[in-house]
């Protein structure tokens, strides 16, 4: 009871105040500043850039690059060759999770490469 009359409240003082919720729906324009867009252009989009290469570049190694999706599966196959199904299981499944963010990964490289052409390089 006491919870409803809170909620209540709050919904009328927002009523009352005109304050409204966005619709999912409505586009929203973000406006940055100068110095907001050379941040962006001169800190931020140089280690984005760095990470995902770094990132994608030891997803893609083969075996013996550590932390690839290939050296997880040989990691699986050593667990497998030990009678470990479990683990060997659970790496190969790690290795699968690995190999679909590449697909985000290169999203996010073209981003960074689409912002850098069209706010970084015209300035």
């Amino acid at each position: 009871m006491r919870n409803t009359l809170i909620t209540a409240a709050v919904t009328a003082s927002l009523v009352l105040t005109g304050t409204a919720t966005a619709s999912a729906d409505e586009p929203v324009t973000i406006t940055l500043s100068a110095e907001q867009v050379r941040f962006l252009c001169e800190k931020r989009l140089p280690k984005i850039e760095k990470r995902v290469d770094r990132l994608l570049t030891r997803i893609n190694g083969d075996a013996e690059v550590r932390g690839s999706a290939e050296w997880l599966r040989a990691r699986a196959g050593t667990e497998r060759e030990a009678g470990r199904e479990t683990s060997a299981q659970l790496l190969e499944e790690r290795a699968d999770r690995r190999l679909d963010r590449v697909d985000d990964l290169t999203r996010i490289k073209q981003w960074a490469t689409d912002f850098g052409t069209d706010h970084c390089e015209s300035k």
